[in-house]
């Protein structure tokens, strides 16, 4: 036997930040449902508006609270599976304090306005390199730990794991291909249909194998640890993980349903989304039945009480995506609070309460002592539980009503809520419930980090658990005498990660290259041009106050939204946009017919207080837009990174882009001249920095006009008319 110690050292370190950024995380989150309710509780302040707050919410409860969870259970219990200490310390500390470091700039860069817009992938080109660093840091750790393992058997929890870190790795930096413009701005290398399938691609398969697989491996780790039973079928298991890791990679085009996106690739995702039921089912039943017979163990353990309602939220979560793929279902569901009602259900339950049992189950082992309190362990269990309900319930009524109500005509063939905000007045009593739903959430967790703490404090802190093993012998590299193929591949984690490469690597090939590289996916619209420099300034703003994180530019070829919005949106229409800007979620109308819709003033006036020309909207104020200067500096830089893009610019237009941004500025500001009050309001304010010596910035050179510019700009390459008697569209 070899005498050895393990790191508890790292595992306690991402228990800490865990419990820390997950208080963060919830409570920007509980913020974002307040502002629902109250829209005008940050107004002024740009970086606490909706739009810059949600990625950073998004951000710090996946990558911050789940991300810490995954590598504190993976550092336990992979040392203890494999009877061996970390690879390397130093990479443990690199994986932990890199990791902080890139949560610190998210917290700090996402607020200023920092992002490249796409969703659970908004940080700039300098982070992800930072990720990518550190995730290979990571995988280099784990995958040297079971090379010089001491138990030759890799058990599932470990093949999860490996799935996760070779997929996470391969989606992240696909997604992720950008041209910089300067430190802290970038371009998607991908425009219009192709992004939107490479973004969805990512971002559910971000969901899979982030959310997802790893959590997985914890349950395979921990569940039967805490039941003192072992896993109910290894075989299923078995089958669970390859069936899992090779479907999984295909849904992603089910996010993209009714959109521009070509026809068999949306029904590929459909396909694949509804055979996911099965292994994903298959894990949700092996968890469970590992508890059979420990029942009585169950009522009393609150450990384990967070494990069943986990695994329980994994399978609603894994039953209702695969349903929501379905086309007649994803049309009454896709843009409504029911997808948001669909995610918390995952991430609340099977993500959040998965990782609150696992902190219960280590805090007392790792520091040698029994939990401070039981009775708070199980009044955070019901009142976290009650606050998932409370959560969740209202918001799938408000998505069956907002569906609902948007698809409902008079007799005469016209809308019967034509003005978009009808439905969203009638919402707000379920947006209060979601918001106490959330409150009583964040009660738990609050409990529950106060009762790791005081547990810890009751305890004896031992960095390095001393443990003992025998070393590993060396075995034949072919297949035993009556050894299966799946027993030897076991023992072979390099052939066992090249094969999970292999698996995930298929789906993408299939439903990705061809989208890329066939013309014919995209069919291209004569009359669309690339934005002019001023629009493509305002399209950055837009993205920048994350404008999308409410509003689509995705009219889908459904009476309703034709009649409510415009012509439906063509894929030709986007090949100039890097990122693509479809949305996930209206809060707001759709607005990729909004150009020419309203005058230059209607915009300026709405952005200044939206209640003004919009009675009973939600929408905060942008007020800083009307004050700040517009930096025009990057410009020709932009306009040069968009050509190696793609984008006609010539020479000429790029030379000339300061003269023409002053040509369209001075339109728009002529415009706003028309309006009384705004002309009075200005020469006020220019008389008033002149008697005092000020400097005053010409409405021209503002933030306001760019993104007007942007606005009016939307949907109008192909003829619209708003009165729905005319539509066309020149196609090539």
């Amino acid at each position: 036997m070899e005498q050895f110690y393990y790191d508890n050292k790292i595992v306690k370190k991402f228990l800490y930040a865990t419990m820390f950024w997950g208080l963060v995380g919830m409570l920007v989150g509980l913020l974002l449902a307040f502002l629902f309710i109250f829209p005008h509780l940050t107004d002024g302040v740009s970086w606490l508006s909706f739009g810059r707050l949600r990625p950073l919410h998004t951000n710090a409860v996946i990558f911050a609270f789940v991300g810490n969870a995954i590598f504190a259970g993976v550092y336990y219990s992979l040392q203890r599976l494999l009877k061996a200490r970390m690879y390397s310390d130093f990479l443990s500390g690199l994986n932990f304090w890199g990791w902080q470091l890139i949560i610190v700039a998210a917290a700090i860069s996402l607020p200023l306005g920092y992002t490249s817009s796409k969703e659970y992938a908004e940080l700039e080109w300098p982070i992800d390199i930072a990720i990518a660093v550190i995730w290979v840091a990571f995988g280099i750790n784990m995958i040297g730990t079971i090379l010089k393992r001491r138990q030759r058997h890799l058990y599932v929890a470990i093949w999860f794991y490996l799935g996760t870190f070779v997929t996470v790795a391969v989606l992240h930096i696909f997604n992720n291909i950008e041209l910089p413009v300067s430190a802290m701005k970038s371009y998607s290398v991908y425009a219009g249909v192709q992004d939107a399938l490479v973004q969805w691609w990512y971002g559910h398969n971000a969901v899979a194998f982030f959310l997802t697989t790893p959590f997985l491996g914890l349950m395979y780790y921990f569940v039967p640890k805490a039941a003192n039973r072992p896993i109910y079928s290894y075989r299923l298991s078995i089958v669970h993980f390859w069936s899992l890791i090779f479907i999984y990679i295909w849904a992603g085009p089910h996010h993209l349903l009714y959109t521009a996106l070509p026809e068999w690739a949306q029904n590929l995702g459909v396909a694949f989304s509804v055979m996911l039921l099965m292994p994903s089912w298959g894990g949700m039943i092996n968890g469970l039945l590992t508890l059979r017979g420990a029942w009585d163990k169950v009522r009393v353990d609150p450990v384990l009480k967070f494990f069943v309602v986990a695994i329980t939220g994994y399978g609603m979560a894994t039953f209702e995506g695969p349903l929501l793929s379905l086309k007649s279902v994803n049309a009454i569901g896709h843009f409504t609070d029911w997808i948001i009602a669909h995610v918390h259900v995952g991430a609340l339950a099977w993500n959040g309460f998965l990782t609150f049992g696992m902190i219960y189950y280590l805090v007392p082992k790792m520091f040698k002592t029994k939990l401070y309190s039981l009775k708070l362990a199980n009044f955070h269990f019901w009142i976290g539980t009650l606050g998932i309900i409370l959560y969740a319930l209202p918001m799938y009524v408000a998505g069956f009503t907002q569906a609902s109500m948007w698809n409902q005509f008079n007799p005469d063939g016209t809308l019967l809520y034509g003005n978009f905000l009808e439905t969203v007045q009638q919402i707000i009593p379920m947006y209060a419930m979601r918001a106490a739903g959330g409150t009583m959430y964040l009660i738990g967790a609050a409990i529950g980090v106060y009762n790791a703490v005081r547990t810890i404090k009751l305890g004896v802190d031992v960095k390095d658990e001393l443990a003992e093993a025998a070393p590993l012998t060396r075995v034949s590299k072919k297949r035993l005498s009556g050894e299966n193929f799946h027993s030897w591949l076991e023992r072979k984690p390099v052939q066992l990660t090249i094969l999970a490469t292999i698996a995930i690597l298929i789906g993408g090939i299939v439903q990705i290259v061809p989208t890329l590289l066939v013309k014919s996916n995209i069919p291209t619209i004569s009359s669309v041009t690339p934005y002019t420099p001023l629009e493509l300034e305002g399209r950055d703003i837009y993205i920048r106050e994350g404008c999308v994180s409410c509003h689509s530019q995705m009219i889908r070829p459904f009476r309703s939204e034709v009649e409510r919005y415009g012509e439906y949106s063509k894929a030709g229409e986007y090949v100039y946009d890097h990122p693509f800007l479809w949305g996930s979620k209206r809060t707001g109308p759709d607005l990729h017919r909004i150009g020419g819709k309203y005058n230059d003033n209607w915009h300026f006036n709405h952005m200044y207080d939206p209640q003004s020309t919009s009675a009973g909207s939600i929408m905060p104020s942008y007020r800083w837009l009307i004050m700040d200067e517009l930096d025009r500096s990057d410009i020709e830089a932009k306009m040069k990174a968009m050509v190696k893009l793609g984008v006609p610019y010539t020479e000429e237009e790029i030379a000339n882009a300061q003269q023409d941004m002053d040509k369209q500025a001075h339109t728009i500001e002529q415009n706003l001249y028309q309006d009384p009050d705004f002309k009075e309001t200005y020469e006020e304010d220019k008389r008033a920095a002149e008697l005092n010596n000020e400097d005053f910035i010409e409405m021209k050179n503002r933030e306001i006009v760019a993104l007007i510019a942007y606005l009016q700009r939307l949907g109008t390459d192909i003829k619209i008319d708003f009165n729905q008697e005319e539509s066309t569209s020149k196609t090539k």
